[in-house]
């Protein structure tokens, strides 16, 4: 029976983003944990879809003695921090300290975390880590299918395995997964994991182009899954990068791990030739607002469930502050007779609504409080049509067992648009947050949801059509538009030829 720490760590980073994530945010409960430590944290993560839950059961069900440590994330946002980075690394290297020692340490980490003083949050506290536990600690870290590996990443992890899916349906498979790597690696010591190979793409990937529920990434991923069944190898890993973190070692990765040094090798450039012949497939396809109401106008006489929008440039799972009304706008002048907008962050007119009740009017402004389009809000007056606590519990596949608090919520119409506010900034990905508010998805015409992938793992299968909606926000989706400074020189920004 080994000792083994626990602990995850987790930010994506989009540093063109108007908000930054402080202390205040790691401690917040939204739809994952709080920040949490020791025991608390089994208490927190448990029944909770994650990669630390995964691990767990994985060395649990070893035998082998948990020592856990902490776990926190935040919303997806501009950089983290200074004070809170080496607050919550500080923390996670004394308990360490404190528990040691130790015979392996797992973590749970997102890849792609730029922090107001670092470029890579994940390789500094891999450094550190190193840096006082020294080289003989087995360290197995599991990454975001969207994390931007990095060379000091891989130089400083024993081991390093990322998701396979997007949505991220599969984050509990790959944590027990890199647990049951680490527990290998116990066993057959360092050979385990002698050779690696890490190729950096040339080029990135648009962030609605990384599903795997279609192509090019559904085929690419059975790719991965396939060459993983070789038992020379440790790890096989492909990760989309996270295009929206402007850094050097931005972009998409292969990283091959094992003892067969031949077929760690001859792995890795399969994967990167298939890939460099895949680029084009990666075209981002987007609508306007116009052209996805006209589209949705022609297939739902004849459609049996909603035509969903993507409102991708929104996604606060991307970084967005979940404020911009361009689509809403936009229903609003079409004059559609029934659509559900979710969720705008809107706290001034969630607690309006609370505090006038059901079936009142009230009068505001709606979204454009972060200033970031340099658009006008909406104002206008609201009919309100239900009210929630904003508490629910995911029922979907990605956020099964999620503790969602987005605070007083409301569902409010004007005309034939009803609109979902409340007062934390989280991406509508689950059908359990409009359910709380009487919304049942399948029945309605459209549904506008603030999200670019991750609302597919509980929306795909009863939306009619799914259409990726380019309303101006900071989750770019055509990455030329972007305006880099640190990325490197060869790196090529997919092309938006398939936009109209």
């Amino acid at each position: 029976m080994a000792r083994i720490a626990i602990a995850g760590f987790q930010h994506e980073t989009n540093t063109f983003a108007p908000l930054k994530a402080a202390m205040v945010d790691f401690e917040m409960r939204t739809d994952w944990p709080p920040l949490c430590r020791g025991e608390r944290l089994l208490a927190e993560i448990e029944g909770v879809h994650l990669p630390i839950t995964g691990a767990l059961q994985a060395l649990s069900d070893a035998g082998h003695a948990i020592v856990p440590l902490l776990w926190g994330s935040a919303t997806p946002s501009d950089c983290v921090t200074r004070g809170a980075f080496e607050m919550i690394c500080g923390q996670l290297m004394d308990m360490l300290e404190d528990q040691w020692p130790v015979d392996g340490l797992y973590l749970d980490l997102h890849g792609a975390m730029v922090c107001e003083h670092l470029e890579d949050g994940e390789g500094e506290l891999l450094r550190r880590l190193r840096d006082k536990f020294g080289e003989s600690l087995p360290i197995a870290v599991s990454l975001d299918l969207h994390a931007n590996i990095t060379s000091e990443m891989v130089q400083h992890a024993s081991l390093i395995d990322c998701f396979r899916e997007y949505p991220h349906n599969d984050m509990g498979e790959c944590g027990a997964r890199t647990a049951n790597s680490l527990i290998r690696l116990l066993e057959h010591g360092a050979s385990f994991t002698e050779h690696t190979v890490l190729h950096k793409l040339p080029y990135q990937i648009p962030l609605t182009q990384g599903c795997t529920y279609i192509d090019p990434s559904k085929s690419i991923y059975e790719l991965v899954d396939e060459y993983a069944k070789n038992p020379g190898l440790a790890s096989v890993v492909f990760a989309c990068g996270f295009p929206l973190a402007d850094i050097h070692e931005t972009g998409p990765a292969i990283l091959v791990t094992g003892a067969d040094q031949e077929q760690v090798q001859l792995t890795a450039d399969t994967l990167l030739d298939e890939l460099l012949a895949r680029e084009s497939d990666f075209a981002l396809v987007a609508h306007s607002p116009q052209a996805a109401i006209a589209r949705a106008k022609e297939v739902l006489p004849k459609a049996s469930g909603p035509v969903v929008f993507a409102d991708t440039q929104d996604n606060p799972g991307g970084g967005g502050a979940g404020d911009t009304v361009g689509i809403f706008k936009a229903l609003l002048a079409s004059q559609v007779d029934s659509a559900v907008v979710a969720m705008v962050v809107a706290p001034e007119l969630a607690n309006a609504a609370h505090a006038a009740g059901v079936g009142k009017i009230i009068s505001g402004e709606l979204g454009e409080w972060s200033g970031f389009t340099g658009e006008e809000p909406y104002r206008g007056d609201f009919g309100v049509v239900a009210l929630g606590d904003g508490n629910c519990i995911g029922t979907g596949p990605m956020w099964l067992g999620a503790q969602m608090a987005m605070g007083p919520s409301a569902l409010l119409r004007v005309g034939g648009v009803r609109v979902m506010v409340g007062c934390v900034n989280m991406q509508l990905a689950d059908q359990s947050m409009l359910r709380h508010l009487g919304v049942e998805p399948a029945e309605e015409k459209i549904l506008v949801l603030k999200s670019s992938v991750h609302f597919r793992n509980d929306f795909q299968e009863l939306a009619e059509e799914i259409l990726v909606v380019a309303s101006p926000g900071p989750v770019t989706a055509d990455l030329s538009q972007l305006h880099y400074r640190r990325i490197r020189p060869e790196l090529r920004i997919a092309p938006d030829i398939g936009s109209r």
